[in-house]
C-alpha cells in the first residue's frame, strides 16, 4: 500500500512525521509522501509558517535515510491555487483549491460551515452556485497555477453539503461547472485523487470526487490515485480497500 496525502504537525496534522512513518511501517505500507499545507499569508490558521519549510525538508530529507530500506519516504506539499511560496523544491505536488476569491474576499470553502454559509450571505448575495462556479472555474486551472503531479479534492467545495445541504449538486449549473473544470483538467493526464478524508474526519459518507464525478472522469480516461488526506495517523490508507478499483 501507499499513501501519498498525509499532514502532520508541520502544518494542521496531529502527529509528527516520524509517528506516520512508524504507524505507515505498522500497516505494511511500501510509499508513503508528506504533503503539508503551503503557506498562504492571508490565513495562516492551518499552513506550514513560512519559516518552518526548511525545517520541514530538513526533517523529512532525515527521515528518508533513517528509514531506508523499510519504507520509502517522499517530501511533497499541498499546494494551494494562492500559494505564496513555488513549489519547485518538493518531491512532488498535490495541487489544491481551499479558497474562491469572490467581492474582494478569499472565501474559506473548508473551515467551517457557519463560516462558510456567512460569507456566501456577504459576498456572493447567498448563492452558493455562484461560489461553486467561481470555484470550479479555479480549480480548471490548478495544474497550470501549482505545477500539480495530482489534482488534490477536486470538489472540496462540497465538504459541508452531504449535512448542511447548501445547494443542490444535480443542478444544472453546478454539474455544468465541474464537468468544464473535468475536461479542462483531463487534458494534463496526471491523476485525481480518490480523498477519503472526508469519511475518515466524518464530514461524508463519500470521498471526493463523489461517485457521479468519479464516473464521468473514469468514462473520459482519467487517472486516479488514492488518497486518504490524513492528519492524524489513525486515517492512513482509510477505507482504500472499497476503491481500489477505481485505480485498477
Amino acid at each position: 500500500m501507499k499513501d501519498f496525502h498525509i499532514h502532520t504537525t508541520f502544518s494542521d496534522g496531529k502527529n509528527t512525521p516520524e509517528e506516520m512513518i512508524k504507524a505507515a511501517i505498522d500497516m505494511g505500507l511500501s510509499d508513503i509522501g508528506f504533503t503539508d499545507h503551503s503557506y498562504t499569508s492571508f490565513d495562516t490558521s492551518y499552513c506550514m509558517p513560512a519559516d518552518k519549510r526548511e525545517e520541514y525538508f530538513e526533517e523529512i530529507n532525515m527521515l528518508k535515510k533513517k528509514y531506508r530500506g523499510r519504507i520509502n519516504v517522499l517530501c511533497g506539499i499541498e499546494q494551494d491555487y494562492y500559494a505564496d511560496f513555488s513549489s519547485e523544491p518538493y518531491d512532488y505536488v498535490i495541487g489544491g483549491v481551499h479558497y474562491v476569491f469572490i467581492g474582494g474576499k478569499y472565501i474559506p470553502v473548508d473551515s467551517d460551515p457557519e463560516e462558510l454559509e456567512k460569507d456566501v450571505k456577504e459576498y456572493a448575495g447567498g448563492d452558493f452556485l455562484t461560489v461553486c462556479e467561481k470555484y470550479f472555474e479555479t480549480v480548471s486551472d490548478v495544474v497550470q497555477k501549482t505545477g500539480a503531479d495530482i489534482i488534490g479534492h477536486f470538489d472540496l467545495i462540497c465538504k459541508f453539503n452531504e449535512k448542511n445541504g447548501f445547494f443542490d449538486e444535480n443542478d444544472p449549473r453546478y454539474v455544468a461547472a465541474w464537468k468544464s473544470a473535468a475536461d479542462k483538467l483531463l487534458q494534463y493526464n496526471i491523476p485525481f485523487e480518490i480523498n477519503t478524508g472526508p469519511i475518515s474526519r466524518g464530514y461524508k459518507t463519500v470521498p471526493y470526487p463523489n461517485s457521479e464525478m468519479l464516473r464521468y472522469i473514469r468514462e473520459k480516461g482519467g487517472k486516479f490515485i488514492l488518497s486518504s488526506d490524513s492528519h492524524k495517523k489513525e486515517g492512513i490508507c482509510f477505507k482504500f480497500d472499497e476503491y481500489e478499483d477505481y485505480i485498477r
